[in-house]
This record gives structure tokens, sequence and C-alpha cells, in this order.
């Protein structure tokens, strides 16, 4: 089958570009905010594994389209020659430079493309369009038109009953933000416009459903590693027999936090980089600031936790020998039968003095001695680390290739960033499945064959958390 092709025309500044960028998963595509970023017609081909699924075509805005109507109107020799006009105008008009951006943006509907109009649902609409619908609907191509609620769209319904009478799917979409769901459903009426583009449609929609999916598994694994790396990660230097061992060990509990933030950064490069985002911009509140007491003010703050999650946490993975907690460490937090009372109140006094790290003297078998700082034994650390993954990871599965801001990630209380948001609630049970999974790894060997079975183990968990983030519905 034929991959089909789209083209996306319309006034200028309106969000075709930025349609064409989420929907062709394609951050190459021009996108700016004065009119006449795009002046010339330029096809962005969607590939999964190498299979093309279909084309979108960017076009420049219309400039002239009443006068281009008017020149149709004189030519027409009645409805059925209209196609043939706009084909014959747009070969007439090829060197007029009046028209340069008429032409462009009909030149791929005389070729065949789908046609997909684009309006701002917050500019009121006026008769200018109706020029613009009018010669697109003389194309005779099968038609879609999407409402952009930029800013805000207090002209949406108004624009849904004008274009109502020339297009018979229209759509309300925000094209810079849509989440997946969106996106799939878009394109299935995509395939509503013509019989021959239904299967290539939703094959495509299927191609991308399991690309999402393996993106998700992909992901998993990296966050499942990066836990697995973070628990195991130790420092070490020999030391001389009566040397004092306070000033290395400060530089090693330095290099330890630095490895963290190391590892952390990677595994966030890595799953940007699995959802197409190679080089993205990113400010962020990191773990620069871990203290040795996690249950400080500064720390919980700065991993988006509340104190009492971390306390919980640490009550359900230590003073509670096995767990028997199970509590929303991305949501709100609750406490249930007999952890309420003293068994908190004594987990409190306990894990603020709770270490992310130690060191420790070590003699060596042929004289010396060995100072080692770390690996963590902090219970609560793995679940803050797994949180900041999840939430980052929420952040850039949802964002879209024509957003070309700042992916901001300072925290859940931060009342501008893109971590603000509504988080998962980990189901039933999980919280003791994470505790069980955290200890298999602390105590396996690196490149053991348990290792490997608690990282597989771990990183199906945080699959089924990121499915649960991004369709709760599905998972109620």
């Amino acid at each position: 089958m034929r991959a089909p092709r789209f083209a996306l025309v319309g006034h200028p500044n309106k969000g075709k570009s930025s349609l064409v960028s989420t929907l062709a998963r394609d951050t190459s595509v021009r996108i700016g905010p004065e009119p006449g970023t795009t002046i010339v017609a330029r096809e962005f081909p969607l590939r999964v594994d190498g299979r093309l699924l279909y084309v979108l075509v960017d076009t420049p805005g219309f400039q002239r389209a009443r006068a281009a109507l008017d020149w149709m109107k004189r030519a027409e020799e009645g409805a059925g020659s209209r196609s043939a006009v706009v084909a014959r105008f747009v070969q007439e008009h090829a060197q007029d430079e009046r028209f340069q951006h008429e032409c462009e943006l009909l030149r791929p509907l005389v070729a065949g493309a789908g046609l997909i109009y684009v309006v701002d649902g917050a500019t009121p609409y006026g008769p200018e369009y109706d020029a613009e619908m009018e010669i697109l609907r003389w194309t005779g191509q099968p038609s879609l038109a999407v409402i952009n609620p930029i800013g805000v769209p207090r002209f949406v319904e108004a624009w849904s009953r004008a274009l109502e009478q020339f297009f018979r799917v229209v759509r309300v979409i925000d094209v810079q933000r849509a989440p997946f769901a969106q996106q799939v459903a878009l394109l299935e009426a995509f395939g509503q416009m013509r019989e021959s583009w239904r299967r290539p449609v939703e094959e495509a929609v299927a191609a991308l459903t399991n690309h999402r999916s393996q993106q998700q598994d992909d992901a998993a694994q990296t966050i499942a590693e990066l836990l697995g790396q973070s628990l195991t990660h130790c420092e070490s230097r020999d030391i001389g027999k009566h040397e004092d061992a306070a000033p290395p060990t400060a530089k090693l509990e330095q290099d330890y936090r630095g490895k963290l933030r190391q590892l952390e950064r990677r595994a966030r490069q890595a799953v940007e980089a699995i959802y197409g985002f190679d080089d993205l911009d990113r400010e962020e509140a990191d773990m620069a600031r871990l203290d040795s007491d996690l249950l400080s003010r500064e720390s919980w703050l700065a991993f988006g936790l509340r104190k009492r999650d971390l306390v919980i946490v640490g009550a359900a993975g230590g003073a509670v020998t096995g767990g028997v907690v199970d509590t929303s460490l991305l949501g709100a937090s609750f406490l249930m039968g007999s952890m309420i009372g003293g068994v908190v109140g004594g987990a409190l006094g306990y894990f603020s003095s709770d270490k992310l790290a130690e060191a420790k003297v070590m003699r060596q078998p042929l004289g010396g001695q060995r100072l080692r700082y770390g690996p963590t034994r902090n219970t609560q650390f793995p679940f803050v680390l797994l949180n900041r993954a999840i939430l980052h990871h929420a952040v850039v599965a949802d964002r879209t290739h024509a957003q070309r801001d700042t992916l901001r990630l300072l925290g859940s209380g931060s009342a501008d960033g893109d971590a603000t948001r509504a988080a998962v609630t980990y189901p039933d049970g999980v919280t003791r499945e994470l505790t069980r999974v955290f200890t298999r790894l602390r105590r396996a060997e690196v490149g053991s064959a348990s290792r490997s079975a608690a990282l597989a183990d771990l990183a199906q968990i945080v699959s089924r958390l990121i499915s649960q983030l991004e369709d709760p519905a599905a998972h109620a």
C-alpha cells in the first residue's frame, strides 16, 4: 500500500508547522512566532523501523486568497471544472511572486494530498477566511479541519460552526501539547478522509502504538539500570596504615555524590533519546543538594517529595520488617492500621539520622588499608531516585516535537515547572515489590544471574508504573 500524503494548509501562524512537527516527530520543522516562517512546501515523512507510514507536507500560509479566488472564478466553466481550474492556476502562476505562497500550498493538493486546514481558536472567524476555504473546496481533495486553541480559545464554537459548512470532520486539538492519545485519535480521523487511506492509517496507528510501548519498555529498562548502579556504587582508595582517614573520606564522599548525579544525568539523556530528543535543553533541580540527612527540608523538596512520603517509605522498608504498608510515593500518601502512632513516631526519630552512605576502613590482606565510601544502605534513597526518574519520564513522554522551550524539572512543588502535574499512585503491593527487589539488587554480585533477574523484575515494575501514569483509566 502507498503511504498517504497530507498537506497542512491555512492562514500564517496558526500552528501548521507545529502540527507537522508533532505528528512527524521531527524537531527539524521550522517553527517561529513571526508570520512567514514557512515559505516553501516541505515534506516530512514518518518512518518507524524503516517503514514509511505517512508523509506530512508543511506549507506556507495564504497571502492573497481573495485575489486567487477571483482569478479562479473568472476561469471557471462550471462546478465540474473547478479542480482543473485550481491546477491551471498553480501552473500559470508558478513564477508569479504575488501568488508564490498560494502556488506552494496548492501544489501538493493538486498532486493528490489530503487536506488538513488549521485555524486558531483564539482568533475570531472573519469573511477573509471564506476565500481560503472556498479555494480548498475547489481542489476536490478529502479534507479535515483542526482548530488549534492558541492562548485563550474564545472562538472555538464560532469556528466549529463555520468549518462544518466546508469540512466533514472538525477536531479541536492543541497542536503543540497534544498527548499521544489525542495524536492517535487525529490520525484515525485522517483515515476517514478517503477509503483507500483507511487501512494504511490503521496500520500506521498500530505501528506507532507498538513503538510507543517499546519506548516505555526501553525507558523502564534504563531507569532500572540507573537504580541498580546507584544502589551498589561505591568509591574507594588505599590509605596508609597510620594515615588520617578524614581528608580522603571527604573527597570520596564528594566523588560518590558526583557519580550519582552523573548516573542520573546519563539516564535522563538516554530516556530523552528514546523519545527522539537528542539535544534537549533541560533545567532541573538535580541531586547536587544530597545531604547526609535525606529528611532535611532541602533534600526532600529538591526531590519533589513530601516529608511524610519519605517517612512512610522508610518505615515500610526498614522499621517494619518486610514492609506492611503500601504507600503512594507519587501521589497522596496514607497511613494504615498499626502504622498510625507509635511505629511512625519511632520511624521519624530513626530515619532522621539515616545516612545516605558511610565510610568504612578495611584491612588489606597484604598490609595497608582501603577506605571505601558506599554503597548506600539508605532505604529511602531508591524510592526518591525512582520518583525523580518517573517524573522525568512523564514530562519527556508527554512532550511533543513541536515544543521548543526548555524542559523544566524543578520539582513537584514548583509553580512553573513541567514537573508540576498529576502523578501516579502506587497500586496495592507495589511498595513491597520494590522493597524486595531493591534488597535483591543490593545483595547480588555485579554481573551475576541473580542481579540480571532482579533488574528484569524491576524494569517490569517500572514499566507498569509508567503505563499507569500515561493511561490511569486503563489501570483503574
